[in-house]
């Protein structure tokens, strides 16, 4: 079996014969160089399958599914809440969230948040390719940037694991069911107001995780992999 796998947006079924866009395409016909009835996978939540070449016309490919690899997986709904930052940091830091296990992201912008935009059909690219490369079946959802205020609105009774430096604890204990959402500020840290306002949540877990001050794209991949492994253990 190919270790090919691409993301298909669309749904597959036993014996499907269908068409890849442009741009896989030609990563399969000038990149990877796989020719006629070769195989590779094609994924996405539902599950993964093998799929055969069966032409190259137009530069086009078309595939047949020959059989399901897997099937659909339940995995941890876990959220990162972050502070956008500068465009390299923040695509490292959403491919290894997504190599991680990470299913949502929820940019927010917080009064000390420097960049205020994000480049969403960039990041929705990384994410599909760190899918692809992580063998995962489930691509995280990116979705549009929200003000804090709206965040916490919409996030009342959310489990949120708060990344808080100025809190003791050091200790996870996630009582309630659901989805889990990492919380990670700007570069400059809360406001003291804005702490309040996240403190005063209901299923607000405050976390220290080092006594260094950590980079947001740092301390944001080292409470995923511990929520992931307290979740595992």
């Amino acid at each position: 079996m190919s270790n090919i796998r691409l993301f298909f947006s669309e749904t597959l079924s036993a014996n499907m014969i269908g068409k890849l866009d442009k741009s896989q395409s030609h990563y399969l016909n000038k990149v990877m160089r796989i020719k006629e009835n070769e195989v590779f996978s094609l994924f996405n939540s539902e599950g993964e399958w093998e799929a055969k070449i069966l032409s190259k016309s137009n530069n086009i490919v078309e595939f047949k599914l020959i059989k399901q690899l897997r099937h659909k997986a339940n995995v941890m709904d876990l959220w990162l809440a972050f502070s956008p930052i500068k465009s390299n940091y923040q695509s490292f830091m959403i491919q290894k969230a997504t190599e991680l296990g990470v299913t949502k992201f929820l940019p927010v912008i917080f009064d000390r948040t420097i960049v205020r935009k994000i480049n969403k059909d960039r990041f929705e690219k990384v994410i599909v390719e760190a899918s692809e490369q992580s063998n995962r079946l489930k691509v995280p959802k990116l979705e549009k940037i929200v003000k804090l205020d709206n965040f916490l609105k919409l996030n009342q009774n959310t489990n949120i694991i708060f990344g808080d430096l100025n809190t003791s604890n050091n200790k996870l204990n996630i009582k309630n069911s659901g989805p889990i959402c990492i919380l990670i500020g700007p570069e400059g840290d809360f406001t003291t107001k804005e702490r309040e306002k996240i403190l005063g949540l209901n299923n607000i877990i405050p976390l220290n995780i080092n006594e260094n001050i950590l980079r947001s794209e740092t301390a944001a991949i080292a409470m995923i992999s511990i929520v992931s492994f307290k979740s595992l253990s």
